[in-house]
């Protein structure tokens, strides 16, 4: 009867683990579809009532149309008279819209664009938050580093990485893992640390190999 209730039980928890994934997949992807749907509603109606696209096929062709546009900006913008409208752009917007450069600003924090330290920039380090001397290490990313050699680290928390907190660390405290990239130690943070082990663990084995 034990045998019976164990194989009910893990056969179950490997279905779990295999339907929850894709599941909550879904439930994410609706989410976001129905908050960009919102975004879009208007240029969405417009394109129903003047074409023969209806319903999400109109809405997947205006966000097809937003993305290319914002490829297009792109491209644009690496062009001597796209810097200089950009520029120009940047500056009365940053006078006439309360905001916008606050905004800005962490937008490029974020992502790490326009030449600026960013978190999606690296490097990862394990920051020992208690000093050097405490066992107690987490994983983090350098965001700032220093004139004096201390670092600005940001400690992501798990499972959802974009909430975390900020610390600013003496030198000894901040071991830098250069063979980590910041996709895969996200990874191993949406996961709640699984694969750490491996992760941490990379030179070791490049070595022995």
């Amino acid at each position: 009867m034990t045998r019976i209730k164990t194989f009910i039980t893990l056969t179950l928890l490997g279905g779990l683990a295999v339907v929850l994934p894709i599941a909550i997949f879904i439930l994410l992807f609706q989410w976001l579809f129905g908050q960009i749907s919102e975004l879009v509603a208007p240029a969405t109606e417009w394109m129903q009532a003047h074409t023969e696209f209806k319903d999400n096929f109109a809405r997947l062709i205006v966000i097809a149309v937003i993305l290319g546009l914002c490829f297009v900006i792109g491209l644009l913008v690496k062009t001597s008279v796209g810097r200089w409208i950009h520029r120009h752009l940047d500056h009365w917007l940053g006078k006439l819209a309360p905001g916008y450069n606050t905004i800005k600003e962490l937008v490029l924090q974020f992502i790490g664009g326009g030449g600026t330290e960013g978190v999606l920039s690296g490097p990862v380090a394990r920051a020992r938050i208690h000093g050097a001397g405490n066992p107690l290490s987490v994983t983090a990313i350098v965001t700032s580093t220093h004139a004096d050699g201390h670092f600005t680290v940001y400690v992501p928390t798990a499972p959802v990485p974009t909430s975390g907190f900020v610390y600013h660390l003496p030198p000894e405290c901040v071991e830098i893992l250069p063979h980590v990239t910041v996709e895969a130690a996200m990874k191993s943070i949406v996961a709640c640390g699984s694969g750490s082990g491996q992760l941490l663990a990379a030179p070791a084995l490049e070595e022995k190999a």
